[in-house]
């Protein structure tokens, strides 16, 4: 399997979501995987310090905040990210990650006064813009990556991001209260109309 796919059985085993919800077929040898892995979702870790873990939460919750629908915090995305940067990340992708969230607990205090997760959501927004204006050159962003292929060297903040996305859209919550999943079967309509507050299809979403 590739990077992608096993990410896509990595987050169906944490969030125990059903694949029917989440509009992705599996090939047969995730589903192979799928049947003889340890089902980790209610397993706990301790990859992260209490004060990275406040960290990372911040982070998710400002990239997908709870407005009229749930957020990352109500989609248990921090304890995702948590899990995928102890279990799933290889060694480069570990200590690029771990690098930044050092980065995160050094310099915002040093910068603002106060932890990144002490700090207002409009502070706490400008510095992931920030973050992602500073990391503009990575391939990551570059035009064509629609399936945004997991990067081994992507900068902490697309690190974030990724796992921000999968670890809430392949979630119950995400799944269930986000997105719409009434499409008709077996047909494809490329020109679906959407309101100004309609969300997406959770099969289109799930397909890029």
């Amino acid at each position: 399997m590739n990077r992608r796919e096993l990410l896509q059985c990595a987050a169906i085993l944490v969030s125990g979501t059903a694949v029917s919800k989440l509009g992705f077929a599996l090939t047969d040898e995730q589903l192979t995987y799928l049947a003889t892995a340890e089902n980790y979702a209610s397993n706990t870790v301790n990859y992260f310090t209490p004060a990275q873990r406040r960290i990372i939460a911040a982070m998710a919750e400002v990239i997908i905040p709870r407005t009229e629908t749930p957020g990352a915090i109500d989609a248990g995305v921090p304890h995702f990210i948590e899990l995928m940067a102890a279990h799933w990340l290889n060694e480069q992708e570990r200590q690029l990650f771990g690098a930044g969230l050092t980065d995160m607990e050094t310099r915002i205090p040093r910068e603002f006064g106060k932890a990144f997760d002490h700090l207002d959501a409009t502070q706490q927004l400008a510095i992931l813009e920030a973050m992602e204006s500073a990391a503009a050159d990575s391939p990551w962003y570059a035009r064509g990556n629609i399936r945004r292929a997991f990067i081994s060297d992507a900068p902490f903040i697309c690190m974030v991001k990724e796992l921000t996305i999968w670890g809430f859209f392949t979630s119950e919550v995400g799944a269930s209260q986000v997105l719409r999943t009434n499409m008709m079967p077996m047909r494809f309509d490329p020109n679906v109309p959407l309101g100004p507050d309609d969300n997406a299809w959770a099969p289109y979403m799930l397909a890029i």
